[in-house]
């Protein structure tokens, strides 16, 4: 059930920031999420509750530092107000 809720978000956001990454972004976040499809996979048939926590955490670390990694390459460490909770573009 986990996997699919982030897998529909994640592809949620793919669709929202699809036609703001440049390739190179993309093909960044594009292997860090099938590094963590791997590790939710492994997590799926860990024989233990705290194995599949762990391999877990680390699918979404290595989700985590690949969209900052694309971030960093389109805007070179740049963050917009979008990116920011709570922040408000200036007009």
């Amino acid at each position: 059930m986990r996997k699919q809720i982030l897998t529909g978000i994640a592809a949620f956001g793919l669709i929202s920031l699809g036609a703001c990454q440049s390739e190179e972004a993309d093909r960044v976040e594009d292997q860090a999420e099938a590094e963590a499809d791997a590790l939710e996979d492994m997590a799926d048939r860990a024989p233990t509750e705290a194995q599949e926590d762990a391999l877990e955490a680390q699918a979404d670390a290595v989700e985590a530092r690949g969209e900052e990694r694309a971030n960093q390459i389109d805007d070179n460490g740049e963050i917009a107000p979008s990116e920011v909770p709570g922040a408000t573009p200036n007009q």
